[in-house]
């Protein structure tokens, strides 16, 4: 049996900078990121679960520990799980599981999770559509949001409800040859 080459830490991490950077930043797709990047308010931490249940607990200890931050050190976080739930169907079910952990935290309306998927798929466009790629990062990911921060950000951002269908005409703009030239996929499995 062949061993199954895996990314170490840091390779994880690289890739989401770069994908956060080239990606989310590069292209605006949120007019948040920027501020809380350029001042070093984001905590990137891999998950080495192998299993649901190991990456519920790993978000638990997440959402612990950004909530016993202030806000000026750890606005948010990303929580990357490159060896779990790479079938987008088993991650797309896991996050009842993620949004219960809050409830049980009582976190529910303190913090919000944001899915990210290298396949995450919109249920109403085409399998194929590139309108996908707003939401596909390199690995799974789970984006823990202080819901008191999404909120000064909408209040201060004019037309926040139009991010959505800007991001989905540039996305149709820049199509799959422009996202391809971005270089924002998980390296490793190119032999990284």
């Amino acid at each position: 049996m062949n061993a199954i080459a895996l990314p170490d830490e840091s390779v994880v991490l690289d890739d989401t900078r770069r994908w956060l950077e080239r990606a989310v930043i590069g292209l605006n797709l949120c007019p948040f990121a920027k501020a809380v990047h350029t001042k070093g308010q984001i905590h990137y931490a891999v998950s080495q679960a192998r299993t649901p249940a190991e990456l519920l607990a790993d978000l638990r200890h997440a959402l612990q520990d950004l909530v016993a931050l202030d806000a000026q050190v750890r606005e948010t976080s990303l929580l990357m799980a490159p060896f779990c739930l790479q079938e987008f169907l088993l991650f797309n079910d896991f996050l009842a599981q993620a949004d219960q952990v809050l409830v049980d935290l009582r976190l529910d309306g303190v913090i919000q999770i944001a899915p990210f998927h290298p396949r995450f798929e919109f249920a109403d466009a085409p399998s194929g559509d590139i309108t996908h790629f707003t939401n596909r990062s390199p690995y799974p990911t789970l984006h823990l949001l202080r819901e008191s921060s999404v909120a000064r950000a909408v209040e201060s951002f004019p037309e926040a409800d139009m991010i959505y269908e800007k991001n989905l005409a540039a996305m149709k703009a820049l199509g799959h040859a422009g996202w391809a030239q971005l270089k924002v996929g998980a390296s490793w499995k190119n032999g990284g």
